[in-house]
């Protein structure tokens, strides 16, 4: 039997298990099976906390698309990550420091049971995103089935296309969403966030993220499209953005200073799954 937990940020949705004091080995179609809605437990990514290899990072953690495919990062599975560890007892500290394969977060858990994500500081140079482009821009042209749009590229340790729009529930995420995702013009596919601003504090943000699929929520797509806003002089530092889930405080100052991602964390249930597919 394997223990799980599952747990939600803003329905963005895990499964967490704990390789730290239970043995487990999963591969692809176990991650799949794990994710299935149907068959399986089912969320849109599973984590699994390990031991750290690193002495600057209490644990390390790695992130898995429903799909089966190993992502970089994810902001709401870093919140749900902060308050799984904090609550299984594995560590008695509200300030945590975590490796990712996007690299180091912190992760602060608040007195009202919120958690405040240091992202890092946003990747702009296309090489890092990776983006195919010769140089930095605001916005790049891009052409998708026969239609010339503009987008924003961002890495916050996992790659993210912005697409600025006038009315974030007349886009058409579900065909736009997958085109975009496997673009040429991103060697690893990309997240893809569709913006409305609202005010220069205020945005709405719909998210196909890489690997899963339009999700109620995206932390690293919500600092994305923040950046992608402050880099085109349009928002404010501090943001509240609007997702199909809930709402995410997403400050950054400028270049050069980290984004960070405040927002709540909610226990669904815990369990034990048999190891039936293994």
């Amino acid at each position: 039997m394997l223990r799980f937990t599952k747990m939600h940020g803003l329905g963005n949705d895990f499964v967490l298990i704990d390789c730290i004091t239970q043995v487990v080995s999963i591969g692809l179609e176990q991650i799949r099976y794990l994710a299935d809605r149907h068959f399986g437990i089912g969320c849109d990514q599973v984590l699994l906390a390990k031991v750290s290899d690193r002495p600057e990072a209490d644990f390390r953690y790695s992130i898995f698309n429903a799909d089966g495919s190993e992502a970089e990062q994810c902001g709401n599975g870093a919140r749900c990550f902060a308050s799984f560890v904090r609550n299984h007892g594995l560590i008695d500290r509200d300030t945590i420091r975590v490796i990712t394969a996007g690299g180091l977060l912190e992760l602060h858990i608040k007195q009202n049971g919120q958690v405040t994500v240091d992202m890092g500081q946003p990747k702009l140079e296309p090489a890092d995103i990776p983006f195919l482009a010769d140089k930095i821009s605001e916005g790049y042209t891009v052409s998708v089935d026969g239609t010339y749009m503009e987008v924003s590229v961002v890495s916050m340790g996992n790659p993210h296309a912005i697409l600025i729009v006038d009315e974030v529930n007349r886009v058409q995420v579900a065909k736009l969403g997958p085109l975009l995702e496997q673009h040429s013009y991103f060697p690893k596919r990309t997240n893809v966030g569709f913006m409305q601003v609202v005010t220069p504090d205020h945005i709405r943000l719909r998210v196909f993220e890489r690997g899963v699929g339009e999700t109620m929520a995206c932390g690293s797509g919500a600092c994305a499209a923040v950046v992608a806003g402050r880099l085109r002089g349009i928002l404010q530092p501090e943001v509240s953005v609007e997702l199909v889930g809930g709402e995410l405080d997403i400050h950054w100052v400028g270049e050069g200073n980290p984004v960070t991602m405040t927002g709540p964390v909610t226990t669904v249930f815990e369990g034990k799954i048999e190891k039936i597919g293994w």
